[in-house]
């Protein structure tokens, strides 16, 4: 009987492949991958993935090359950016998204908790946990722990404030954000409900960096950042920081939460015991996303809890935090709906392996996950170019520029391109210097006069 090959392998191929934006060779798959396989034993599984129309072949011999379906990296109804994931997360992905009306309501599911045993059951197979630990590991190992975190502090508070907003709906833009928190300027047109969560991410991040050597999996971490990420949100303030006593119900999804209090403190504490055992980061992380947001424990924003509690263990363990940076809301939400309705984990799993990959591209830990150049930033290279210069030599401080980059992306960027390029122009803005500046076709004195009407 021939071998059975494992889906992890299978998979990782597709996720190396996913990531270029061009097709590739072997060689570029085979390097990447984290584990040496023969280049016999790659080109069946190459193969195998081309009968299965997970990849496409393109060229003969020698000048063979692989690429993904289209249908891979893009939503099927919003025509935007979504992550490259895998077959069966592509099934998953299309069960949550049928019609409401066909998807059966359905409880909390204690087994789906009870039934995970740390170090033994593993959401995240080897070769994923290896590859996020080979990306992850930032220059500098024999610092002491969580110095990686506080050496990228000030990025990480904007970038992490504003990706967790972003994907609660929360409309500040990049650039709102940073003046939000470095210089506490209210963006205009903005209600106090979204000034007041980038605020609270702030805090709560704050919290994660600032005692680090006493945050963990327990009771004082949990619940001091829901305190914190809640504070001045919720309708009664008794209830931030503390486990919920009443039914809450979540729009646009089948799953009904735990109503019973004592059943909700059992699996929290459940949750919690089970997190602080696992033994690696990345699997800890990924179990904590699943599960706080899956219990639903706190009346709202679990979330966001969630999220940054994702982030104890990277830090406590001096690897790249995990920021969420170009997440889209719609594969998030779907990874999440999975949770929820059908507990499987494998679609949010993709976005979360995705996400991390883009987070350690962005502090510069390791770049070989995101070899290939963004295609987005490619196509609009020139219109980013002509945007940026022309906010420097114009002297635009960061209120206007605001202003004019969104009226340029919707008078010249494909509507579900808008939101991407604005952000990567804000990024732009903000990490422009004296040694980048010739990109942008400036010269220093137009640099320096517009510094002086930026900061």
């Amino acid at each position: 009987m021939p071998k059975r090959i494992p889906v992890e392998e299978l998979d990782a191929i597709v996720r190396i492949v996913a990531a270029c934006p061009h097709s590739v060779q072997v060689n570029v798959i085979r390097e990447g991958l984290a584990h040496e396989m023969p280049l016999r034993m790659l080109q069946r599984r190459l193969a195998l993935l081309v009968k299965q129309q997970r990849l496409i072949a393109e060229g003969r011999a020698k000048g063979r090359r692989y690429r993904a379906p289209s249908h891979d990296a893009v939503a099927p109804s919003e025509g935007g950016t979504y992550p490259a994931v895998s077959s069966e997360a592509q099934l998953i992905r299309d069960k949550v998204r049928s019609p409401i009306q066909q998807r059966t309501p359905v409880g909390y599911q204690r087994a789906f908790l009870d039934s995970y045993h740390p170090n033994v059951n593993h959401y995240l197979p080897t070769d994923i946990r290896q590859h996020l630990l080979d990306i992850g590991r930032p220059p500098g190992d024999e610092r002491l722990a969580r110095t990686y975190a506080r050496t990228i502090y000030d990025r990480l508070l904007i970038d992490l404030s504003w990706n967790s907003s972003r994907l609660e709906g929360n409309t500040y833009s990049l650039l709102e954000t940073e003046r939000l928190i470095e210089f506490g300027e209210t963006a205009d047109g903005k209600n106090a409900l979204e000034t007041q969560m980038i605020l609270n991410h702030k805090a709560a991040i704050e919290l994660l960096i600032g005692q680090a050597d006493e945050i963990g999996f327990n009771r004082y971490t949990i619940l001091n950042l829901h305190a914190l990420l809640s504070d001045n949100l919720l309708a009664d303030p008794q209830a931030s920081g503390r486990l919920r006593h009443i039914p809450v119900s979540i729009e646009g999804t089948v799953y009904h939460p735990l109503e019973v209090p004592q059943l909700i403190e059992e699996c929290f504490e459940s949750i919690l015991d089970t997190a602080a055992a696992i033994k690696d980061p990345f699997e800890q992380a990924f179990f904590a996303l699943v599960h706080l947001s899956y219990l639903q424990g706190f009346q709202d924003v679990n979330k966001r809890v969630a999220r940054l509690a994702a982030n104890i263990p990277l830090m406590r363990s001096n690897f790249c935090p995990l920021s969420f940076v170009d997440v889209p809301e719609r594969a998030y939400i779907d990874g999440v709906l999975a949770v929820y309705e059908i507990n499987r984990v494998e679609l949010l799993r993709d976005v979360f392996v995705w996400a991390y990959e883009r987070s350690s591209a962005r502090y510069s830990a390791v770049r070989q996950s995101l070899g290939a150049p963004d295609p987005l930033r490619l196509r609009y290279r020139a219109l980013i170019d002509e945007i940026v210069a022309s906010i420097v030599r114009l002297k635009v401080d960061k209120t206007a520029a605001i202003a004019r980059l969104r009226q340029c992306a919707v008078e010249r960027v494909q509507p579900s391109h808008q939101a991407r390029f604005i952000e990567i122009v804000e990024t732009d803005l903000m990490h422009l210097h004296e040694g980048n500046i010739a990109r942008f076709s400036l010269r220093p004195g137009e640099y320096q006069a517009w510094r002086r009407t930026w900061y």
